[in-house]
């Protein structure tokens, strides 16, 4: 039963960073195990100057997604997540910044949780985020599709920017 109250209070973070005319943007969702929002935040366009450009090289855009827009978006969130869920690979960095689980889900997979689950990476200083994976398993439904969410922020995101323009 104790197993039972932990997974109804399991949090999941979804980041995910999107590129617009206007700039990066940020959106972080925290959802209950089942997919349902209890936070969603995100950030107002950033776009680096070519000063920064020059001096960030390749390295610009790792920066800007991890360091500038998703430890933003987590320090701002009122409601931590326990794991964050991500598709892009430029995010995979913030595990370095945050003492929760990060897990990479592959980009173009379909499918339930447990093929997605199976394909997913992991930052490569942290094997031990394996265990949050197993986590995962157990307290999230069979059928469900655990990338799901992380069309949710892109679409919020992209809903958020038409209105206030």
């Amino acid at each position: 039963m104790a197993e039972r109250n932990g997974a109804d209070k399991l949090h999941l973070g979804f980041l995910r960073v999107v590129t617009l005319d206007a700039g990066y943007v940020g959106g972080l969702l925290v959802t209950n195990r089942i997919g349902r929002p209890l936070e969603f935040q995100c950030t107002t366009p950033v776009r680096p100057n070519r000063t920064q450009e020059l001096l960030y090289g390749a390295t610009l855009e790792g920066f800007l997604f991890t360091e500038v827009l998703g430890r933003t978006l987590f320090d701002r969130t009122a409601v931590k997540p326990d794991v964050l869920l991500i598709d892009q690979p430029a995010l995979l960095a913030i595990r370095e910044q945050l003492a929760i689980g990060v897990i990479q889900l592959p980009a173009s997979s379909e499918g339930l949780a447990e093929a997605i689950l199976d394909a997913a990476v992991l930052h490569d200083e942290h094997p031990g985020d394996r265990d949050w994976i197993e986590r995962l398993r157990k307290a999230i439904p069979a059928s469900a599709d655990i990338r799901e969410p992380l069309d949710r922020v892109q679409d919020a995101l992209q809903e958020a920017l038409r209105a206030a323009a």
